[in-house]
C-alpha cells in the first residue's frame, strides 16, 4: 500500500543554513502543547506542521538537518510557496544576537549549552495571537485543552498527508467570527477571552500587517483592541515577529523563574523590569535561555486545577 506521504508536494526546497540548525527544537517554539493538531513533531523522521498563511493553507514536512548541512521541506496546499519562502525564517535565519551579552554566569553557561538556539518567526500574526489570548489567566491544561477543540471543531483538515498525520489548520478569521456565545462556551473559553479573539478576527487584516512592524509598533497596534495586554502582546512578538526584546510580564512562572535562577530568589514583574534593563534590546533572551536550559524554582505546592465552573450551552435551556 503506497504511504500517504508519496503524495507529490506542492513544493520542495532544500536549505543550506551553513551552520547547525536543531528543527524540532525550534518548530516547538511555534506549538501549544504536546496535543497541539497543528503540529506533528518527530513523525516519520519528519516535523510536520499546519498553517493559514496569506496564500491559503498548507502543510508542512520538515526533515531534521542531513550530515551535508541541508534541511529539506515539502510542502502542500495553496500557501506551500509563501511557507517554504518563510523556512529560513521559521527555523531562526534572522534573529541576531549581535550585541546580547549574557552578562551572568548562568546565562554564559546556558548559552554555551545551547549555541544553535534561537527565535524563529512565522510571521503570522493571528496564528500566534488567538491561541495567546486562549491562555489567558487559565492553566496551561485548561488552555491547550481549549485551543485544541477549537482548532478540531471548527479548522480544517491539514492538505496532502498532513490530514493522514491528524494534523489540522486553525479557522480562519470569518469563522471565528461566526462562533456563537454558546459553542465558546462548550469549548471551556469563557466569555472575556472568546469577545477577544471575535473581536481581533473583526481586525484580522490590520492585525496581521502588524508582522511588518518594529516590536514596539506592533504592541501597540495589537494592545489597541481590548483583551489584549502586555502578556499577550509579547507572546505574539516572540512567536509571529521573533522578537527578541519581547518579555512575557504577568506570566505566573516567568519573573519568579527568572529571579530564582539568576538571583536565588523569586522576582515579581516589577523587579524582573528592572533587572533587564541593562539587556535593553534583548531582554527576551533572559527567560528564553533560563527556558532553554531547564532552569525552574522548585514546584513544591500542588498544581493549579482547571476550572469547573463554565456553563454550557445545555446549561442555559
Amino acid at each position: 500500500m503506497t504511504s500517504p506521504d508519496a503524495a507529490a508536494p506542492d513544493g520542495v526546497r532544500t536549505w543550506r543554513p551553513g551552520r547547525p540548525v536543531p528543527v524540532g527544537s525550534l518548530l516547538r517554539q511555534q506549538r501549544r502543547g504536546a496535543g497541539d493538531p497543528t503540529h506533528r513533531l518527530a513523525t516519520g523522521g519528519r516535523h510536520w506542521r499546519a498553517s493559514r498563511t496569506p496564500e491559503g493553507p498548507v502543510a508542512l514536512a520538515v526533515s531534521e538537518q542531513d550530515a551535508a548541512g541541508a534541511v529539506t521541506a515539502h510542502a502542500w496546499g495553496p500557501g506551500a510557496a509563501w511557507a517554504l519562502d518563510q523556512l529560513p525564517a521559521l527555523l531562526g535565519e534572522l534573529d541576531d544576537w549581535t550585541g546580547f551579552e549574557p552578562r551572568h554566569p548562568v546565562l554564559v553557561e546556558a548559552w554555551r549549552r545551547h549555541p544553535h538556539l534561537r527565535l524563529g518567526r512565522t510571521g503570522l500574526v493571528m496564528e500566534a495571537l488567538v491561541p495567546a489570548i486562549i491562555e489567558q489567566k487559565v492553566t496551561g491544561q485548561e488552555a491547550f485543552a481549549g485551543f485544541r477543540a477549537l482548532v478540531r471543531r471548527h479548522g480544517e483538515p491539514a492538505p496532502g498527508p498532513g490530514a493522514a498525520h491528524g494534523l489540522m489548520v486553525p479557522p480562519d478569521a470569518a469563522t471565528l467570527r461566526t462562533v456563537p456565545s454558546w459553542e465558546w462556551l462548550r469549548l471551556h473559553i469563557d466569555p472575556a477571552r472568546s469577545r477577544a479573539v471575535v473581536t481581533a478576527a473583526r481586525h484580522a487584516e490590520a492585525l496581521e500587517r502588524a508582522a511588518g512592524l518594529p516590536g514596539a509598533e506592533a504592541e501597540a497596534r495589537l494592545r489597541a483592541l481590548p483583551g489584549i495586554g502586555v502578556w499577550t502582546a509579547a507572546e505574539v512578538r516572540q512567536r509571529a515577529l521573533g522578537d527578541p526584546d519581547a518579555v512575557s510580564y504577568g506570566d505566573y512562572h516567568v519573573a519568579k523563574d527568572v529571579g530564582w535562577a539568576l538571583e536565588g530568589r523569586l522576582f515579581d514583574d516589577a523587579e524582573l523590569a528592572r533587572y533587564l534593563r541593562p539587556w535593553s534590546g534583548h531582554r527576551g533572551r533572559v527567560p528564553f535561555l533560563i527556558l532553554a536550559a531547564g532552569l525552574h524554582r522548585p514546584r513544591r505546592g500542588p498544581r493549579m486545577s482547571p476550572r469547573g465552573h463554565l456553563r454550557t450551552r445545555d446549561q442555559f435551556a
